[in-house]
């Protein structure tokens, strides 16, 4: 038990640091690659295309769902982190040589979005696989906290490296996070298990699609894990826009601060986030207790929505000022909690999803999870800024909080009834 043990601890190591290193890199060149379009000459419409086309990793996931459960999870992961350091080291020699053009730019933007694709579904299929059930929700929040601080300190270094040494360098540095994180995969002890395969009444294997459409029917005939994907479409459709359109347009409409102020709230969302993750693990990483924590996760969002919808409203602006640190701190304050508490919902969540599926289904099932949560966001971004075209943010926002306060109510209701969970 000693050595299976230290088995476990060691394949899990060397997959947090293998994620680790190239999250980092990752997090450094999304930081910069806006930077850098706009000095190649690109417009704010070219940086919002670069942004769209990470869609591209949606439109992979079922292809990688079905990939992850037929094959092994291993070499996926291996693979499509060396064909990452491949792409990117392309982009190196593009830089070096003087090559590049917004037109290379794109394309690597979308090799890198379908290679996250096949590689995500992979690795959350694989974690069950290498860690005790009873560890899953520790685990979890352990790897969000990584990747969090990930996009933190990618935040925080990535505009000074870009200015100190270029994008070629940065290039060079994010192409070879990506083999330092496929040679550490390589490492992990870990035995494909093949999946018994189902056959039809002439003895042919399922295609593709009827893959697929078996994972929904899946996700469909448990209702708890139905639910809980509805309920992850809700948060990332209308709680996650709230970060990355709705401040932006009360920031710049609204407030009088500077630019200076605006980056640092958005630490402050990512360090929201990176303490989530820490506390999830630390208050449920013995055991899932998945009513607990999205009862508190739920309760507190709607608390913390409502409080942030009433900051928004002008009378609160005139009497706290819309330039001042009572106001600014208020604002801080209230973006981090709400960051935090989003981890109360989404790892549990995860966790739940993992135990409760089947190994050979694992990778189907968030192949789907994360088309809700990588897609609900664009579409849920998208619908926000028609609708704050012609109605004011505080309009807005008070729509969306009271319609998340009746659908998590009415989810609540709904799985506080359910006796498959604890």
């Amino acid at each position: 038990m000693e050595n299976a043990k230290k088995k476990i601890n060691k394949n899990l190591v060397l997959l947090l640091l293998g994620r680790g290193v190239s999250d980092l890199g990752a997090s450094i060149q999304m930081i910069v690659m806006p930077l850098y379009i706009l000095d190649m000459g690109g417009s704010a419409a070219t940086v919002g295309l670069y942004s769209f086309l990470a869609l591209a990793t949606v439109l992979v996931y079922p292809l990688a769902g079905v990939a992850g459960d037929r094959f092994n999870r291993k070499m996926i992961m291996v693979a499509t982190d060396f064909a990452s350091a491949g792409v990117i080291l392309l982009l190196f020699v593009c830089a070096y040589f003087h090559w590049l053009n917004l037109t290379i730019v794109l394309v690597a933007q979308i090799l890198i979005a379908v290679l996250n694709g096949l590689f995500d579904p992979a690795t959350k299929g694989m974690v069950p696989q290498i860690v005790e059930q009873s560890q899953l929700t520790k685990v979890n929040s352990g790897i969000s906290a990584l990747r969090t601080l990930s996009v933190l300190l990618g935040a925080a270094i990535g505009s000074m490296l870009y200015a100190g040494v270029g994008v070629t360098v940065l290039f060079l540095l994010n192409g070879i996070s990506f083999l330092l994180s496929a040679g550490s995969e390589m490492l992990i002890s870990y035995r494909h298990v093949k999946r018994n395969e189902r056959h039809d009444a002439k003895g042919n294997s399922p295609g593709l699609l009827a893959d697929v459409l078996d994972g929904i029917r899946f996700i469909l005939h448990n209702r708890v894990i139905g639910k809980l994907c509805a309920y992850f479409l809700l948060t990332f459709a209308f709680i996650q826009p709230i970060f990355n359109v709705v401040m932006p347009v009360f920031f710049r409409g609204s407030l009088g601060y500077s630019d200076i102020h605006y980056g640092y709230l958005q630490m402050v969302i990512i360090i929201g986030a990176l303490l989530g993750s820490i506390l999830v693990g630390a208050l449920f990483g013995k055991s899932i207790q998945l009513k607990k924590s999205l009862t508190i996760g739920c309760s507190l969002m709607a608390g913390i929505l409502v409080f942030f919808t009433v900051l928004l409203f002008p009378f609160c602006l005139e009497i706290l000022g819309n330039d001042t640190i009572i106001y600014f701190l208020l604002l801080a304050v209230v973006l981090c909690l709400l960051s935090a508490v989003l981890m109360f919902i989404h790892i549990p969540v995860q966790t739940y999803i993992q135990i409760a599926t089947p190994h050979d289904y694992m990778s189907h099932i968030f192949s789907i999870v994360g088309m809700i949560t990588k897609g609900g966001m664009p579409l849920g971004a998208l619908l926000y800024g028609f609708i704050l075209e012609k109605v004011a943010v505080h309009w807005m926002m008070l729509f969306t909080t009271l319609l998340t306060l009746m659908i998590s109510g009415f989810f609540l209701s709904s799985l506080l009834k359910s006796d498959q969970i604890g």
